[in-house]
């Protein structure tokens, strides 16, 4: 009986989901024993033609993380797409656009402007930037669109499943691997991964206070945490009460706070408003004195890069989904 064939591909994002794979360990072996990888660009020599050569449908699953910023990566997941059953977004860049989704603060004139004339270290007196069509005595040399906007893989194309994080946990993928053999998937446009907040499974919730409030926002690097205390109660913005469980607390664990990779829960439409509500409903000073309006804007202005902190994961997928240019 042939195998089912399985593609991994990678767009926009920095490669954690592909080591994540092979952070599998041994586990790997097993899904290589089960499946026929027909498509892994970072590990095995596949081309695109060898994709284009199958008949739509053939490939039983694609695992495809990053967000789509290229032309190029809006081609092939749409091949990806058409030749495969089942398509799943491989964690944060394709679930919710992550890292590169920052990018939509911007447009590509600006980033192409800071990249290739304002960087101090970039020596380009005559301004040239990338073209996509370059003519030189041998031909024609090519280069994939840049957007202006950074999307999400199911802006892009329809997607099955969901598997969230920065990067997804082993143990998750390998949960999504068995599901999808065994054909044990939920509905469809489900995230693999528990429906519970992050708060709930956090090793530190028993030392939140029941009613949080702080009156200084601060970061990490300003303080010496406690490594047993609720990030909240010390001043330091931690997006677990609007982030989805299932990344084994791995910066908890680390004495760090959760930055919201693994995304929202079931129902919430915009992760970043929810952080947004949670951060707003606990800063004040103690007790029931009210603040007045500079002390609110103190206290705001102490947030670092306020747009990049609740939404440093899922600007792309939001409803602002870009900051509007001239």
């Amino acid at each position: 009986m042939a195998k089912p064939k399985v593609a991994f591909y990678w767009c926009a994002s920095c490669g954690g989901c592909e080591e994540t794979v092979v952070d599998l360990n041994e586990d790997l072996l097993k899904v290589a024993d089960a499946v026929d990888i027909v498509l892994w660009p970072v590990a095995l020599d596949f081309k695109r033609k060898d994709i284009e050569a199958k008949e739509d449908g053939e490939i039983a699953v694609s695992f495809i993380n990053g967000a789509v910023r290229l032309g190029e990566q809006e081609e092939m997941v749409k091949l990806l797409r058409q030749k495969s059953q089942l398509v799943v977004a491989f964690g944060a860049c394709a679930h919710l656009g992550g890292i590169p989704g920052l990018g939509n603060f911007y447009d590509r004139d600006s980033i192409f402007r800071r990249a290739y004339i304002e960087v101090p270290t970039v020596d380009n007196p005559d301004g040239i930037f990338p073209q996509q069509k370059t003519k030189i005595k041998e031909g024609e040399l090519t280069l994939p669109e840049f957007y202006d906007t950074v999307k999400t893989l199911d802006q892009t194309i329809d997607v099955d499943y969901y598997l969230p994080g920065c990067p997804p946990a082993p143990d998750l993928i390998m949960a999504a691997v068995t599901a999808i053999l065994e054909g044990k998937l939920p509905e469809k446009g489900a995230v693999l991964a528990p429906n519970k907040a992050l708060c709930d499974t956090c090793p530190r919730a028993e030392s939140k206070p029941d009613k949080l409030s702080i009156d200084e926002v601060k970061r990490p690097w300003q303080i010496k945490m406690d490594p047993e205390k609720c990030f909240l109660a010390q001043g330091i913005i931690c997006l677990g009460p609007a982030t989805r469980t299932g990344c084994g607390e791995t910066c908890i664990k680390a004495n760090q706070p959760c930055r919201g990779c693994f995304g929202p829960l079931d129902g919430v439409v915009d992760q970043g408003a929810r952080a947004l509500s949670m951060v707003a409903s606990i800063l004040g000073i103690e007790g029931e004195e009210t603040m007045t309006e500079e002390e609110v804007k103190k206290l705001i202005d102490n947030i670092a890069d306020p747009a990049g902190t609740v939404y440093r994961f899922s600007l792309a997928s939001s409803l602002l989904r870009r900051k509007r240019m001239e």
